[in-house]
């Protein structure tokens, strides 16, 4: 499983453009710098993408 996911990662897992994915990954890099993380452009940690995006929960619930 990856560690980190990018705009194409984001797009498939969300069904969205891969535009709105870059969107996506810049608000959720900018939550965590200033949780004070480190981020790196363009790419996200795919847990905290999972956690946030709500997609952990949803597989949870449903399996």
């Amino acid at each position: 499983m990856k560690q980190f996911y990018n705009a194409k990662d984001i797009a498939d897992l969300v069904g969205v453009s891969e535009s709105k994915s870059y969107s996506l990954i810049r608000t959720m890099n900018e939550e965590l710098g200033q949780q004070g993380f480190l981020t790196v452009r363009g790419k996200i940690p795919a847990a905290y993408a999972r956690k946030r995006l709500g997609i952990g929960e949803v597989l949870e619930s449903v399996g």
